[in-house]
C-alpha cells in the first residue's frame, strides 16, 4: 500500500515528507493505521546524528497510538479495531528478561530492532523500490505501520488516542520511573528534576505513589506551574544552590527519591548529591550526550545513597501500560492535558522546533 511518511534522508536536516509504499503485515506482524503520535526528543536526537546508533534512510517516530486494520498469520495478542499503543520497548512474555519482575528490558528481538528492522531480518518500508529501515521498532510517522505483535499494547477504546501517543515513551517513562523502577514509598519525599513530559510523568507517579512531598525543579516557570497543577507541592528555579536548598528543606538530609529527567550530566550530578543519606535513591531517566561521563563522589554513595538508571521507567508494556492508562480514565491524574500541541504530518518539523524551544509539554501529530 501507499502511505504517506516522515523520511530520515540525512542527519543534521529536516526530515521529508514523502510517498513510501509498505507492505503487509508477515506472520506474527500487524497493520496499525496510526491515529496520533508524539514528537520525542528520542526522534530528534536520532535526527540530529548526535545518536551514535542512528541509520538513515529511515522512516522516524515510536510515539505512537492507532487501531489494528490487519493482522498476519500467527498473531493472537491483537485483533482487527483493538486500540493500540506501539512499543519501542516490546514484552514477548517469554524470554528470561519478561519472566524476570526485575527489568522490562525484552530481548527476544532486540537485534534486528536495534538495525531496524522487523524480527527477520527484513524491511516493510520501500521507497522508489529501495528499502526504508523501521526506527525503534516502530515508524510511527506514518499513516500506517508495521509490526510485530509483542510491541503493541491494547488499550481502553474510551481512552482519546490523541492523548494515549504519548503513554509509548515520555510519559509512561516518568511514570514508571516512579512506580515501577524507584517504587516511591507512601509519605516519602520526592525531587524531580527537569519538568519536560518525563519529569511531569515523574510527578505523576510519585503522587500516585503516595508521596507526601514533591520536589519540582526546571528553569522554566511555565513548567514549574505545570508540576504543580499535576501534583508537585514545592517548586523552585533550578540553580548551582538547588542540592543545598533540597537539603535545606529536608532537614538537612536531602530527598528519599530523586529522578533527573534533562539528559545533563551536571544535573545528573545534582540529583545523586540530593538524595538522602543512608537511603536515598537517585533515578536516571535522561539520555545524555556521546561522551559525556556522570562525575559522582564516592562518598555520596559509600554514605547509602544509590544510583538506578530507568528504560522505560521499567513498565511492562503489554501487561502494565494498559493499567496506566486505566488510572487516567478512572480520573487520577489528566493526560490530555500534557498535549500541548496538535499538529498535522506535513508540521513535523514545526514539532521538533517546538521542542528545542521548550514551546509546551507535548506535540501530537494527528493523522486525517
Amino acid at each position: 500500500m501507499r502511505i504517506r511518511a516522515a523520511v530520515l534522508e540525512q542527519f543534521g536536516a529536516p526530515l521529508v515528507i514523502d510517498e513510501v509504499d509498505l507492505v503487509e503485515p508477515g506472520p506474527g506482524e500487524v497493520l496499525v493505521r496510526v491515529v496520533a503520535c508524539g514528537v520525542c526528543h528520542t526522534d530528534a536526537y536520532t535526527a540530529s546524528g548526535v545518536d551514535p546508533t542512528g541509520y538513515v534512510p529511515c522512516v522516524l517516530g515510536h510515539e505512537g497510538a492507532g487501531v489494528v486494520e490487519k493482522i498476519g498469520d500467527g498473531v493472537t495478542m491483537v485483533k482487527p479495531g483493538d486500540h493500540v499503543v506501539t512499543l519501542f520497548a516490546p514484552e514477548c512474555g517469554t524470554c528470561l528478561h519478561c519472566q524476570s519482575p526485575r527489568t522490562n528490558r525484552c530481548i527476544a528481538i532486540r537485534d534486528q530492532q536495534n538495525a531496524g528492522y522487523l524480527p527477520d531480518g527484513t524491511t516493510r518500508l520501500f521507497r522508489g523500490g529501495e528499502p526504508l529501515r523501521h526506527f525503534m521498532g516502530c515508524s510511527t510517522f506514518a499513516e500506517f505501520t508495521v509490526m510485530p505483535q509483542i510491541a503493541l499494547a491494547v488499550v481502553n477504546k474510551d481512552a482519546p488516542l490523541d492523548a494515549c501517543a504519548p503513554f509509548a515513551c515520555g510519559l509512561s517513562t516518568g511514570m514508571g520511573a516512579a512506580l515501577y523502577t524507584a517504587n516511591v514509598e507512601r509519605g516519602s519525599t520526592v525531587a524531580v528534576f527537569g519538568c519536560g513530559l518525563v519529569g511531569l510523568g515523574a510527578v505523576i507517579g510519585a503522587k500516585l505513589a503516595g508521596a507526601e512531598r514533591i520536589i519540582a525543579l526546571d528553569l522554566s516557570p511555565e513548567r514549574l506551574d505545570q508540576a504543580r497543577t499535576h501534583g508537585a507541592t514545592d517548586t523552585r528555579i533550578a540553580d548551582e544552590d538547588t542540592v543545598e536548598w533540597i537539603r535545606e528543606q529536608t532537614g538537612g538530609y536531602g530527598a528519599d527519591f530523586t529522578f533527573e529527567a534533562t539528559g545533563n550530566v551536571a544535573v545528573m550530578r545534582q540529583a545523586v548529591e540530593a538524595a538522602r543519606e543512608a537511603w536515598g535513591l537517585a533515578t536516571m531517566c535522561g539520555v545524555a550526550g556521546r561522551g559525556e561521563l556522570l562525575e559522582v563522589i564516592p562518598r555520596f554513595l559509600i554514605t547509602g545513597r544509590r544510583i538506578t538508571g530507568s528504560s522505560f521507567g521499567g513498565v511492562k508494556g503489554r501487561s502494565q501500560l494498559p493499567g496506566l492508562i486505566d488510572r487516567w480514565l478512572a480520573g487520577e491524574y489528566d493526560a490530555a492535558a500534557l498535549v500541548s500541541h496538535h499538529l498535522t504530518l506535513d508540521q513535523v518539523n514545526d514539532g521538533f522546533d517546538l521542542m528545542h524551544h521548550q514551546d509546551g509539554i507535548r506535540s501530537v501529530i494527528q493523522f486525517s
